[in-house]
């Protein structure tokens, strides 16, 4: 279900673009340097923003930046990390645009790790290609994702999750995780977002795998 418009929301993402990038494409192969960061990370679909701050806390010696194109969504994520005092900025950004211009944000090989989490699972055949993990978006992971880069996805919806493990074999990655009943295995180092939350209390599978262009599983595995 699509979030009531909020009039709020664009004239405060306006107000703090030093945090929500109107122009993202200007740190194009530069978001290393920006965000002084080990490795970045990018969630694709950030919602609420609880994954990517929490993830963002936890690993601050990595760059983080979340990428949501609902404004809606977007707003209350950027207000969650902006007005909390306890949040340090400096590691993070968020996109709100649609992320089919995932090229023109990011230089070949600069991403490490390519979150997705809880994707619209978009169930009608005719809409299958606007999944986040159809074969016109692992195109452009592929060339995004650096030497030993990665996608890391969980959803809890099972017709999503077994056509993506197709979409993967089918475009030339390898899985090295796979989980079907992702938290009962006790995952403590990937934080819980709001979905995973509520599916988790009443007790419903989450799926999960991660998955590496071929020519690099071994890099990863090392």
């Amino acid at each position: 279900m699509r979030m009531r418009k909020k009039k709020w929301a664009m004239p405060y993402m306006e107000a703090h673009g030093e945090y929500v990038l109107a122009n993202p494409n200007e740190n194009r192969g530069k978001w290393h340097e920006v965000l002084h960061a080990n490795q970045l990370h990018v969630e694709i679909g950030t919602g609420k923003g609880d994954y990517l701050i929490n993830m963002s806390e936890t690993y601050k010696e990595d760059g983080w930046v979340g990428i949501e194109k609902d404004p809606n969504v977007a707003a209350i994520a950027a207000k969650k990390a902006i007005e909390d005092e306890t949040i340090a900025l400096s590691n993070k950004r968020m996109i709100v645009m649609d992320a089919e211009n995932l090229l023109d944000w990011f230089a070949p090989g600069e991403i490490d790790v390519i979150h997705l989490n809880f994707s619209d699972p978009w169930p009608k055949t005719r809409t299958h290609k606007r999944r986040l993990s159809s074969k016109k978006f692992l195109d452009m992971y592929r060339v995004v994702l650096s030497d030993g880069g990665y996608i890391r996805m969980k959803t809890d919806n099972k017709d999503l999750f077994e056509d993506s493990v197709l979409y993967f074999l089918e475009n030339g990655f390898t899985l090295f995780e796979f989980s079907v009943d992702y938290r009962r295995e006790n995952h403590d180092e990937d934080a819980i977002t709001e979905y995973e939350r509520r599916f988790m209390d009443l007790g419903q599978p989450i799926y999960q795998l991660c998955a590496i262009p071929c020519r690099d599983r071994e890099d990863v595995l090392k």
